[in-house]
This record gives C-alpha cells, structure tokens and sequence, in this order.
C-alpha cells in the first residue's frame, strides 16, 4: 500500500492551512513539512496495525498481518483453514477434528488490544512458527487462540497430580 498519496494531502492541507496566516506561517510550514512526513507515516502505520488487529480479531482464526516493505505497508491475509470434506468410501478412516473455536467475541469486547514484549527460548518460538504455519496462522493469531484457550474454564493447564500412595504407580505429568 502507497502512503505517498496520504502524506502529500496532509502536507497540501498544511500548506493551504499556513496561507491563512501570511508569509511567516508558509515559511515555517514548509520546514515543518520533511519531518511531519516520517510522523505522519509512522501515525498510518500505527492505525494501520491497530485496524488489522481488529480484523484478525473477527477473522480467527484467520488473520490480517501488517509488514513493512520499505516505506510502505503491505497486508498479508491468512484465512481460516477449510473444513475438510469427509472422505467417502473409507470407512476406518476418523472424522476429521472440528477447528478450534475462536476467542469469544465477549472477551474481545472488554476492551482494547495490548501489546506486550514476550520472551521464548528460540527452540520454542521455532516450535510455536511451526504450529501455527501449520494451522494456517500469524503468530500472533496463534498466539491469541492459545492464550485464550488455556484461560476458559478447564482449558488450562492444572496442577501436577499429587504422587500417589499406593506402591508399584505413580504418575507425573500435567492433566488437562
């Protein structure tokens, strides 16, 4: 997407802005006008994100990605995965398994998006890539769909199992 045609209509309505004021406004508006420019592209990115935020919020578990190339944004749209068709004549085979559901549309209705910094070993976060290239899903997306599957009710993870006492078993692990 070409922000160009943006930038220049907001520096020609500060210059139509300056006129109003006389010689010394025009002047100073056209020393303002280089610097605006890196602000004012870096405001269209700003919104830009926070709209494909929004979008990917109504698509999950499909997504609306932002990049930058250059100067100038460029969207990248993953959509949801397509249910598969069942396969006819081969009975052993299992139904396939339903999709994940999205995020409840109540939680994202409590407010607005956060960003945080969040640190993974770089194992995990290539583990984490791969899930949600597999999946069909930014990151991000896949990030979103697993925190909050892990925050309803009996999704998360529980506490370890208490060792038992009965001799010969024992079990470890994490129960969902």
């Amino acid at each position: 997407m070409d922000l160009t045609p943006y930038v220049d209509h907001l520096r020609h309505e500060l210059a139509v802005a300056a006129n109003a004021g006389g010689d010394e406004a025009r002047a100073l508006a056209e020393r303002l006008t280089a610097p605006l420019e890196s602000a004012a592209r870096l405001t269209l990115l700003n919104a830009l994100s926070a709209a494909s935020e929004e979008i990917t919020r109504e698509l999950a578990p499909g997504s609306v990605d932002v990049r930058l190339r250059g100067l100038d944004p460029e969207f990248v749209v993953t959509a949801p995965p397509a249910p598969e068709a069942p396969a006819t004549g081969a009975p052993d085979m299992a139904p396939p398994m339903a999709p994940l559901a999205p995020p409840s549309p109540a939680d994202a209705d409590e407010g607005g998006t956060a960003r945080i910094n969040f640190r993974l070993p770089a194992h995990l976060k290539a583990r984490v890539e791969d899930a949600a290239g597999q999946e069909g899903l930014s990151v991000n997306a896949w990030l979103v769909r697993a925190v909050s599957l892990a925050l309803e009710p009996g999704g998360g993870p529980t506490r370890p199992a208490a060792p038992s006492t009965r001799q010969g078993q024992s079990f470890r692990g994490w129960v969902r």
